[in-house]
């Protein structure tokens, strides 16, 4: 055996070392690699293989870009095999077809951990909305937009949402996503919390998103209360929009609360200002007193003396006219005079009467103008008197 037979032997075998030595790679393969060099048509780099990889221009992004401004020699990039060896001997890379498969594989693994990502909102199509991760195409139908009723889904083209994976297909390309799936658990986690925290008696600041008939829904963040009409005000209230609007920004106290049952019921006037808590000390039985029918039942007219003190006046109590309704003599809003026959402040009652009070003003007027002086004192009476 010749020398130079011996060293094309030798160089064989070292070749064939080196090669050995070296990781192998295969096509499709995505790995890591330090950029050599950068030209204004490919970059060189060194992935740890026998030969270098190249990426084509073509092969870098999807969009147009300035090689030079975005590499420079030394950075670490992952790429994406496309072919091993070409006519030069060189590995075939791609930048774009990693990042591309990468986000694939990255989307992959949010369907099957449920992990959220976040997403921008392109444009609105047929059913819902498309936004892009990295480049990928993806879907949002418009039932999953929100947990709330969307009536214009183009209101959120160009909104950042945070969205859940809920059927990936990598070979038909079908990635789609839910907002709605990522609502429903924050409000699961906010109802839990305020479960945990609230406390009978305690003050809570709210915003009433919903008016009904008996009463006004209050939003305590993640959970709405309920303000029945009679906790809205000391006064008598027929409708909550005589004291709120939706949107109002309030604070109310938590009267109770069941958890099992999902109810929490609020109050909005205060506590301490219960005006019964002075009905004992300013009023007592025999005053006259002047007053407003804010309620008619077949049995007897509710008259308010004062905000929030309310008194029964009986059917009897009315007149001494034969009567079988207090509608047939009384309408809401009349003005009347009124004899406290009863206070009871513990149980917040008062029984009144009409009748009493119009026979006390006549017996005051009779006995006044009996007197020597009475036809002036009458006068005066008189004019101080509404009938």
């Amino acid at each position: 055996m010749t020398s130079e037979n011996f060293e094309e032997i030798s160089m064989k075998d070292m070749m064939s070392e080196i090669e050995n030595s070296m990781k192998p790679i295969h096509g499709g393969d995505i790995i890591k690699g330090e950029v050599i060099s950068v030209s204004d048509s490919e970059v060189l780099v060194n992935i740890g293989y026998i030969s270098d990889g190249i990426i084509k221009r073509e092969e870098f992004s999807n969009n147009e870009v300035n090689l030079k401004d975005t590499l420079k020699a030394g950075d670490k990039i992952e790429v994406y095999v496309v072919k091993v060896r070409d006519e030069e001997g060189n590995v075939v890379l791609s930048k774009k077809k990693a990042d591309e498969l990468k986000v694939w594989r990255d989307l992959e693994e949010s369907f099957k951990t449920g992990a959220t990502i976040e997403v921008k909102v392109n444009e609105v199509t047929k059913g819902g909305v498309i936004a892009y991760v990295k480049g990928v195409r993806c879907f949002i139908p418009a039932s999953h937009v929100s947990n709330s009723f969307v009536k214009d889904l183009n209101q959120f083209v160009g909104k950042d949402l945070v969205v859940k994976v809920i059927e990936f297909d990598m070979e038909k390309k079908r990635v789609v996503l839910s907002r709605k799936e990522v609502e429903r658990k924050e409000v699961e986690n906010k109802k839990e919390k305020l479960w945990t925290s609230l406390k009978k008696g305690e003050k809570r600041n709210g915003v009433v998103s919903r008016l009904a008939k008996f009463g006004a829904f209050v939003d305590l963040g993640g959970m709405d209360g309920l303000i029945h009409n009679s906790d809205l005000s000391w006064k008598r209230v027929n409708h909550p929009s005589e004291v709120v609007k939706e949107g109002d920004k309030v604070e109310v106290y938590v009267i109770d609360f069941d958890k099992d049952k999902g109810r929490i019921s609020l109050g909005l006037k205060d506590i301490q200002g219960d005006p019964w808590n002075n009905v004992a000390r300013k009023h007592k039985a025999n005053d006259i007193l002047d007053g407003t029918v804010v309620r008619l039942l077949d049995f007897g007219a509710f008259v308010e003396i004062e905000p929030g003190v309310e008194g029964l006046v009986h059917v009897t109590q009315i007149t001494d006219e034969n009567i079988t309704k207090p509608s047939q003599i009384l309408k809401v809003g009349d003005r009347v005079k009124v004899k406290i026959l009863e206070v009871n402040a513990e149980e917040k009652k008062m029984a009144l009467s009409i009748k009493e009070a119009e026979n006390k003003t006549t017996e005051e007027i009779e006995k006044y103008s009996d007197k020597d002086e009475g036809n002036y004192l009458f006068a005066d009476l008189f004019k101080d008197l509404k009938f």
